[in-house]
C-alpha cells in the first residue's frame, strides 16, 4: 500500500495556533490543525483552503509552504506524507463545520500546547518549532 498525502494548515492569529480536537476517525481524542487529504489534480494551497473552509468555515487569504512530516501510524496500518502550510491572514471565526469528525476547535499558546496531539503534528514539533 502506497503512502496518502495529508495537507495540514497551521492558522496563527496573536501567538496562538488553531487546533481542533479529533474524533471519529484515526487519531480520534488528539489535537489537530485543520487539514485533510491531496484530492487528484488539486495544489497543496487548494487543498489547504478547502480543507480549512470545510471544517472551520475560515476563508484563509494568505499562504506560505512550510514543512512535511513522515507520518506511519503502525495501529492502523496507515501511512502519510504530511504537508504543512503556514496561515496568517484569514477571515472569519472558527466553527465546527464537520461535527462527526471534530469536537471543537479553540487558540492555544504555541507554548502551551494541549495534549495528546496528532501523530503528524507531534513529528512535525520534532522538527521544528511551532
Amino acid at each position: 500500500m502506497r503512502p496518502k498525502v495529508g495537507v495540514g494548515v497551521l492558522i496563527y492569529k496573536d501567538d496562538k495556533v488553531l487546533l481542533g480536537l479529533r474524533k471519529n476517525s484515526h487519531g480520534s481524542g488528539t489535537w489537530h490543525p485543520p487539514g485533510g487529504h491531496l484530492e487528484f489534480g488539486e495544489s497543496v494551497e487548494e487543498t489547504a483552503i478547502r480543507e480549512t473552509l470545510e471544517e472551520t468555515g475560515l476563508n484563509i487569504k494568505t499562504l506560505k509552504r512550510g514543512p512535511w512530516t513522515n507520518d506511519i501510524f503502525m495501529e492502523e496500518n496507515k501511512h502519510y506524507i504530511t504537508v504543512y502550510m503556514v496561515a496568517t491572514e484569514f477571515e472569519g471565526q472558527p466553527e465546527v463545520k464537520e461535527p462527526e469528525k471534530c469536537e471543537c476547535w479553540q487558540w492555544f499558546d504555541k507554548d502551551n500546547l494541549p495534549s495528546p496531539l496528532f501523530l503528524p503534528l507531534q513529528n512535525f514539533l520534532k522538527q521544528n518549532k511551532i
